[in-house]
């Protein structure tokens, strides 16, 4: 491995894929996630996750992410979290949400593997 290696994130390209149905809350949402890099011995992968706009459902998994871009809520709990660029969010395993992309949301997330 390169002692240094940099990726450019904004030529990563998401190929994307409709959200199955029994997720969509609303619209006709799209994704798409693509690994950038691991952390070897760590456990540790990170990646570009897209989604365009609509609503899902989603069941988290243990992770930490930076919004690129986009603007989206995150509802869970009777409580809704509103993220945008910039924003460092941290989700717990297990944690039942339904997203609500209004303007396509690309984030660098961080997770486990």
């Amino acid at each position: 491995m390169e002692p240094v290696t940099v990726y450019s994130l904004a030529d990563v390209v998401v190929p994307h894929e409709p959200v199955h149905p029994d997720e969509v809350v609303a619209g006709a949402p799209t994704t798409g996630a693509v690994t950038v890099t691991t952390l070897d011995g760590l456990g540790v992968e990170a990646g570009i996750w897209e989604m365009s706009a609509g609503a899902v459902r989603d069941v988290e998994a243990e992770e930490a992410f930076l919004v690129l871009s986009g603007r989206a809520t995150i509802a869970t709990g009777g409580e809704t979290y509103p993220v945008g660029p910039g924003d460092l969010v941290r989700l717990a395993e297990g944690t039942a949400t339904v997203w609500t992309v209004t303007e396509p949301l690309r984030k660098l997330y961080v997770t486990g593997v």
